[in-house]
This record gives C-alpha cells, structure tokens and sequence, in this order.
C-alpha cells in the first residue's frame, strides 16, 4: 500500500456521538465514515484501541493487543440477540463528554451480560468464528485475559502487588488461577472476539468507501499492563519487579522538570538477541488492525532518555541509544513495505532525521508550530517536501481555535498574513493551507472542522485530569459541511483515487 496524496480526519472512536456514556463501533461510527466519504477523505486517523488503565489514557492501554471493550456497540449486540433493547437504553442518550468511571461503571456489566448471552446461545452461528479467534490468537489472548482475570481479582491492584507466586508467574500458580477463574476467562475472550469482530466490521465498511484507517502505536507500554507481566525478561525490572528505570523526556522551554512518563525500559540487548519477536508481533498486529500506522515518540527509537526509577522527575536523566536501523531491518524483513508514519515532533536531532530517512517513512508537520520561533520554519509548507502528513494540529494540541485565541496580535497577524483570513475562520484558513500543501497526506483533527474552541480540546501532556474526553454532537456533521470539504479536495487533487 502506497502513500498517495490523501487527505482525512483524525477523530478517536470514543468521540463518536454514540448512545450511552462512550463513543462506540455502533451506528455514530457508520454515520462518521458516510461523512467521510461524502466529504471525499479518504483516512480516518484513530488513537491506540487499547484498553485504557489509571487516568483513561488510550496510549497507557493495559494491553498492546487487546482492544478496549467500552468501545463495543451495545445496539449492535442487541441486533444479534445478545442483550435485549432495555439494556441499550439503560445505558442512557449520547452524554456530552466521556466520564469513563461512570462508563466503567455501567457499560461493562451490560457487555458481560452480553458475553454470557453468547456463550449461552445453543445456536450460535459465530461459535466456530469464535473458537477461531481464539486459536489464532492465543498467542497474546490467553495472557491477557487471565492478566485481566488477576487483576480485577486482586481489586485493580498492580500486577507486582500480587501474591508473588503469580507476579513471577509461577506454572503452578498461573494453572490454579486459571482453573479457578475459568468462567470469567471465557467471558473476557468473548469481549475481545466482539470487540474485533464489530472492529473488523467497520474497518470493511470504510474500505468499502475507500476510506483507510490510521492507528497508532506508543513506543514504550505501561508498566501495570499484560505485556510487561507476561515478558518481564524483556523489561528493566529489578528483583521486586519493580522498574528499574523508566520513559520521559527531558526539561524544556515547556517545562522546567520535564516529563517523566514512568514506563518501563526495554532491554533492547535481549530483544535483539531473540531476533525482536516481541515488535515484529506488535507491529504485524498494528498494520493488521489498521492500514498506516504513526509511531508515537519515533524519536526513542534512536534514543531515549532513560530516568532512575527512583526519581521524582525527568530531570536527572540521560540519553541512551535506542535500536535504530536494526530493528526496522527485521520489521521490513518480516512485515514488507514499512507502512509507517514517525511522529518525529519535539527535541529532534539529525540523527533522528537521517534515521527517519533511510527508513523512507514520512515524518510530520504541525501548522501550529510553524508560527513561533525562528527554528518553526521548517513546518511551513513552502520550506517542507511532499513526503511528510501535514496536520492543522494533533491530539496533543489545543483546537486551532484555542490556540489562536492564545496568540499575542503580531503572531495572530503573522498567522493571517501566511494563510489568509477566510470569512469561516482560521480554522478553514490553515486546513486550506494543510490541503494545498506538497504533503502527501493532510489531516485535520473533527474539531478545527467544526471550528471549536479550547474545550473540545482532546489533550492536555503533563495533566493528569480532564483529558480523553471530548465528544461532538450527533447534529454536528452536516450535509454543506461535507460538500465544503469534498470542493476543498477536488480543488487541491486530495479526492479519494
């Protein structure tokens, strides 16, 4: 699959204007891709699917292959039998924001009662489908979902808080506990075949329209995850299996501390060893899950900044080679074209630059940075060449909206100078400007289409609260808005080939 010049949007499925608390794979996901496909965009640009852990985060998932079950469709499970209506509606209208405890609350004992449903259902005609989805892919299923088992078990405890006998996964332990919870392990295999299934669904709709998905992969995982429980011989974890040093990057002009992540290291020298296994099945899993793939901190794959566990910010670090070419040597080798876009934003180094290069993988460009100080230039579209994805801004930015509203006069005026001041806002003015750029792929996140402010804002880095969880309206995307859009692209060659 080549990079072709394309244009698209980046909305997280937990956005959508489903029912209930949570955006989900039910009919809100259907209505968004007709949008983009009346709008002629042909990607539809996601955050990671994961199952979120401690503060909601999507790139802090509890699993790097599992899919988060809160965004399976409880319509779509009642269309298949599996709940009856009154469960639908029980989980109530389309709520303004995601309050992801009361989701949590609410949602998952309707989506085990649906999982029950389908175990019991004597005629189920997705039983060999499912026995299916298990075999296949056992390989990371079984983990998790004993991992899953444990931990609500233990009252969500961390996983180096168990009896260590399962913490160290002991073969003995592991049998007991698997034994023991039999009931709820089927039940969570069931969740992620529905979860896959609806997931897979909506992917062929999409393809159906011409329409490819962007995932996204973090580089490091959370420390209180199935991955690092199961493969602790390839963590940095001292004997108490706690981490021995952790992810960050180091102080800023944003931050005088710096940002100290708190994810476990890789012993990068073990994974070499084993020929990076771990990463060639991650990474097969992302590019079978979606079409493109951002890799979320590319930087870290030159180097990292590694941080003594022991301390409380990303201060007293340092900066430590990461795999480099030789691992994505071996991705080539065993995935084919690196699908690949590097999210090469932040402290970027030549080194980076050149890595980034021999790879032939596309780096990003973010219009609101361009406007700042002298070093911006490099985001602007007459200085950048064709093989980057150009966005207005991502997820980790305010709205175009917001940030504009930030800006003192002489930069607001140096914003209007380069990208002209439309009648509809500066929000269309630089989405004209991403999608008549050189870029290979432009891509708007839903809220500068719809033209909001700094409280549809999706992320806020180095804030723990308030995040995640931003919803648009059902009434949001209208039938003019496509049309304005779909003339964008037909004028700037984006339309879908």
């Amino acid at each position: 699959m080549a990079f072709e010049r394309s244009s698209g949007i980046l909305l997280h499925p937990t956005s959508l204007p489903s029912r209930g608390g949570i955006g989900d794979f039910g009919p809100a996901a259907y209505a968004f891709a007709d949008f983009l496909h009346a709008a002629k965009q042909s990607l539809w640009q996601i955050l990671p699917l994961g199952p979120v852990g401690y503060g909601y985060s999507p790139y802090s998932a509890t699993s790097a292959f599992a899919g988060n079950p809160l965004l399976i469709s409880a319509e779509k499970l009642a269309d298949k039998g599996w709940l009856a209506k009154k469960d639908v509606t029980s989980l109530g209208p389309a709520t303004a924001q995601v309050d992801y405890a009361k989701v949590f609350a609410k949602k998952m004992p309707v989506l085990q009662r649906a999982a029950a449903a389908f175990l019991a259902d004597t005629g189920n005609s997705h039983r060999e489908d499912f026995q299916r989805f298990g075999q296949d892919n056992a390989w990371w299923l079984e983990d998790f979902v004993l991992f899953n088992a444990l931990r609500e078990e233990h009252g969500g405890c961390c996983w180096n808080e168990w009896p260590r006998e399962l913490a160290a996964r002991e073969p003995a332990a592991l049998e007991a506990a698997r034994q023991r919870l039999a009931d709820k392990l089927q039940v969570e295999r069931v969740l992620q075949y529905l979860f896959y299934s609806q997931w897979n669904e909506l992917r062929r709709y999409c393809a159906e329209r011409r329409i490819n998905i962007v995932g996204d992969v973090a580089i490091f995982v959370n420390f209180d995850s199935a991955d690092v429980w199961t493969h602790q011989r390839v963590f940095r974890l001292d004997a108490e299996l706690k981490p021995e040093v952790v992810a960050g990057v180091p102080p800023d002009a944003f931050s005088a501390t710096g940002q100290r992540w708190g994810n476990p290291l890789y012993r990068w020298d073990v994974l070499r060893n084993e020929g990076y296994w771990w990463w060639v099945q991650r990474m097969r899993w992302a590019v079978t899950v979606c079409d493109y793939v951002r890799l979320d901190h590319f930087r870290g794959f030159d180097q990292y900044w590694e941080i003594a566990a022991s301390e409380p910010t990303a201060i007293n670090g340092r900066w430590v080679d990461g795999p480099r070419d030789d691992l994505f040597h071996v991705l080539r080798r065993e995935l084919g074209d690196l699908r690949f876009i590097a999210e090469d934003l932040g402290m970027i180094t030549h080194q980076v630059i050149e890595l980034r290069d021999r790879l032939g993988v596309p780096g990003m460009k973010v219009l609101q940075f361009a406007f700042g100080d002298p070093g911006a230039h490099i985001y602007l579209p007459h200085v950048f060449d064709h093989h980057c994805v150009v966005y207005t801004g991502t997820h980790d930015n305010d709205t175009t909206a917001g940030w504009f509203a930030s800006l003192d006069a002489a930069a607001r005026a140096n914003v209007l100078a380069y990208a002209g001041e439309p009648k509809d806002g500066v929000e269309w003015a630089l989405i004209r400007t991403a999608a008549g750029s050189k870029a290979v792929f432009a891509i708007y996140p839903l809220q500068d289409i719809l033209r909001l402010g700094s409280e549809a804002r999706m992320n806020t880095p180095s804030v723990s609260n308030g995040n995640w969880g931003w919803r648009f309206s059902a009434d949001a995307l209208q039938p003019e808005l496509a049309r304005k859009l779909a003339a964008l692209m037909d004028v700037t060659d984006r339309q879908p080939r």
